[in-house]
């Protein structure tokens, strides 16, 4: 991962991180039954930094965080797409009114 530009050079008025990568702009973004796992993943990326001195595990976890609010910013789409990945993966179709949440595990989302 490299910076294009060290924070005290960035752009007048610009923020250091590209749009939606803040934490909080991913947490905002994510749906409501993501934003606890993602506030224990971001704590202990944290944690973690803070002890090695090293930001690429913060960087990699809110980058992993960033692309799952990214999918969900349109929940429709994402739970169809999560139906999607579930059938393929399990080979038959997802029954009826089955609870989103067991959709996403047999996705692996």
């Amino acid at each position: 991962m490299s910076a294009t530009y060290a924070y005290d050079e960035r752009p007048a008025g610009g923020h250091p991180l590209a749009p939606g990568a803040a934490p909080a702009a991913i947490r905002a973004a994510l749906l409501p039954t993501d934003q606890d796992a993602f506030d224990a993943a971001y704590a202990a990326a944290l944690a973690a930094s803070r002890e090695s001195l090293d930001l690429g595990e913060l960087f990699q976890t809110l980058e992993h965080w960033r692309r799952l609010a990214l999918l969900q910013r349109d929940p429709e789409n994402f739970a169809r797409m999560v139906r999607r990945v579930a059938e393929t993966l399990s080979g038959e179709p997802v029954p009826d009114g089955e609870p989103f949440e067991l959709t996403r595990a047999k996705a692996g989302l």
